[in-house]
């Protein structure tokens, strides 16, 4: 199978964006811990494996495809980690910019007729609803909750972590 060159450029980047988006997860994480919110912390943490996860996917692919496969170089993590609700509100942009590229790589899949692509694409883009909805949800909760029920946040994404494939 032939995939498109522009394509697999794009498919490499879009290694590096979840990649990169595992490290935001893993910076947001250690500012949950520094604030002694624990769960959270173990939220965001499995949150960056997950994202590890999508672009191994993606790798895994290429590799499949026969194509090359090209590990770019990351940035430093961004966002606002300044308090939970602006950590969480970096993280749904973030999510939000995923979809973005997701959806730009599908436009492109479509436009070469690269079908195979454009197939496996399908999974990330049902993903990306979910990723947005659950990050939606936890920042309307943080907001709701505000400073001085944050523990209560903490109990139930406790209880939505026992919960296989479970939202906060």
């Amino acid at each position: 199978m032939l995939t498109p060159k522009p394509i697999v450029d794009k498919l490499n980047e879009q290694i590096a964006n979840e990649f990169h988006a595992a490290h935001n997860y893993m910076a947001m994480a250690c500012r949950f811990d520094a604030l002694g919110l624990k769960v959270l912390s173990e939220w965001f943490f499995r949150q960056g494996e997950e994202e590890r996860d999508h672009g191994k996917r993606i790798l895994r692919y290429l590799l499949d495809v026969g194509a090359d496969v090209h590990l770019n170089a990351i940035s430093e993590p961004t966002g606002n980690l300044s308090d939970p609700v602006s950590i969480v509100q970096s993280a749904l942009n973030q999510e939000e910019q995923v979809t973005k590229q997701i959806h730009d790589l599908v436009a492109m899949a479509e436009e070469h007729k690269d079908f195979a692509t454009r197939s496996f694409l399908a999974w990330f883009v049902d993903e990306q609803v979910e990723e947005v909805a659950t990050m939606t949800e936890l920042l309307q909760m943080l907001k709701l909750a505000g400073d001085h029920h944050l523990l209560q946040v903490e109990a139930r994404v406790a209880r939505m972590m026992e919960t296989p494939q479970a939202k906060p």
